[in-house]
């Protein structure tokens, strides 16, 4: 009985270790394809994805491939407010006017404010299609309601949040920040080797990447204002690229600041690499200022050297504009520029500037005129007082523009029309209003009644009047 139990003990033993060998084999077959097929699935996953980044990667290398003036609500730094703008005598006329009390104010507090079938995939035809995407900007062009903000302003948060709140309860969508402001400052720690080399690199917005996140989270239009060639930290320590007198010297403008030669390529090197600095940061627009010459009078005195002798003021500042906009545009950037309101229909003052309204206009996506109903002589327009009469002024000056921008030759490019005007106080000219709602009002119907449909509000302090703005 004993051993007819054991006889039967083994039996079962044996039973059991051919299952467990049938099991254990089972097991091994089925690893061994579970880890063929994941084989599979991983070098077809890594083939699909080298195909996917592959576009991905041509198409974000194809996607990353203001002048507003310095007059801070006092144009008297530069042209002469109660004289003729159409006579090149009063143009360069100096004027030692009573200054804007509001100059320079800045960072205050107080606002009135698929496939599955990637195997048969044409990899030649894929590459050829690649090549052949085109340069596109980073966002699609807005109609653009704007206001400017110093880099002071921009990097204060409370004044900074204010804004933001202006922007997000009324029609605004757009700011325009200083980048490089008209004292030559970079206004937040820049690495460009230039910049740092003449100490032009300042910590005004201490973190810009933040910045600029913030905004385009709210979905705000940046425009990064470059000033270019009024300059004066770049031409004291690079005194070789400096407008220079007749005797050698430096020359200085009636505030003892010194200006950059527009003739000097190494300037135009320097003006790009730093915008593209901001492209690259996400700004949507580069807007050019100072994008002139000096109108003080001592630039009678000045040579501008051997690059000067075949070749205008004009000429120069538009191979310029041709220049900033070539390097620029690939990069998924609009350029624009701010002028004189004044050159659209004078002659002797875009020479004096050397701004021509037509030809920038070729090169540039948008340009900036700054038709300040304050700017214009008594009599402009044949209206007695400007500072008086917004509206008309602006629909005056704008439809002008239209005049001189005809359509030209079919297929040729022409910028878009985008004027600043006025939301500050001329209280150093005699004949001036107090500017309150109803003008800011009165100037933008005056730039939609001219057939237009964008505008920025310029103010020195960045104190904008929410009323005079929809809601």
């Amino acid at each position: 009985m004993k051993d007819e139990n054991n006889s039967k003990k083994n039996s079962n033993e044996k039973k059991s270790s051919v299952k467990q060998l049938i099991a254990g084999s089972l097991l091994i077959i089925s690893t061994v394809c579970l880890t063929v097929s994941a084989v599979y699935l991983y070098d077809t996953y890594k083939e699909s994805k080298k195909k996917t980044d592959a576009y991905v990667s041509s198409i974000q290398n194809t996607v990353n491939k203001g002048e507003s003036d310095d007059i801070n609500n006092n144009p008297n730094k530069e042209l002469n407010q109660e004289g003729d703008l159409n006579k090149e005598t009063d143009v360069e006329k100096e004027v030692d006017s009573e200054t804007n009390p509001n100059e320079n104010q800045v960072g205050q507090e107080g606002l009135s404010v698929d496939g599955n079938q990637t195997d048969n995939i044409d990899k030649e035809q894929v590459a050829t299609d690649i090549d052949e995407i085109p340069d596109v900007k980073k966002v699609p062009p807005c109609k653009v309601k704007g206001i400017y903000v110093t880099g002071q302003m921009a990097g204060t948060t409370n004044n900074m949040n204010n804004l933001i709140d202006l922007v997000d309860t009324t029609e605004l969508n757009t700011m325009v920040i200083d980048i490089k402001n008209d004292s030559g400052e970079i206004t937040y720690k820049m690495d460009n080797e230039l910049a740092k080399e003449i100490g032009a690199t300042f910590k005004y917005i201490s973190n810009i990447e933040e910045l600029v996140a913030k905004l385009k989270e709210k979905g705000i239009y940046l425009i990064a204002r470059v000033v270019a060639f009024k300059d004066p930290i770049l031409a004291e320590n690079k005194p070789e690229l400096s407008l220079k007198n007749a005797d050698g010297t430096i020359f200085r403008d009636k505030s003892n600041l010194a200006w950059v030669n527009p003739y000097k390529k190494e300037v135009w090197e320097y003006l790009v690499s730093v915008s593209k600095e901001a492209a690259n940061l996400g700004f949507d627009e580069i807007q050019f200022d100072y994008i002139r010459f000096s109108t003080d009078s001592g630039m009678k005195q000045v040579s501008f050297g051997e690059e000067a002798k075949d070749k205008s003021k004009i000429e120069v500042i538009t191979e310029f504009t041709k220049y900033a906009c070539e390097e620029l545009q690939p990069l998924g950037v609009y350029v624009s520029a701010d002028v004189y309101g004044t050159i659209i229909n004078s002659e002797v003052d875009a020479k004096i500037v050397g701004q021509s309204y037509v030809e920038m206009s070729k090169y540039l996506d948008y340009i900036c005129p700054m038709i300040y109903p304050s700017h214009y002589a008594n009599g402009a327009y044949g209206i007695n007082y400007p500072d008086l009469e917004p509206y008309l002024l602006i629909k005056k000056a704008l439809d002008d523009s239209k005049k001189v921008l005809v359509v030209g030759e079919e297929g040729e490019h022409q910028a878009i029309v985008r004027p600043w005007l006025q939301d500050f106080t001329a209280t150093w000219i005699k004949q001036h209003k107090k500017y309150g709602a109803n003008e800011i009002k009165e100037q933008i119907k005056g730039v939609y009644d001219a057939g237009y449909e964008e505008w920025i509000l310029w103010n020195g302090s960045n104190r904008y009047t929410k009323d005079g703005l929809e809601k």
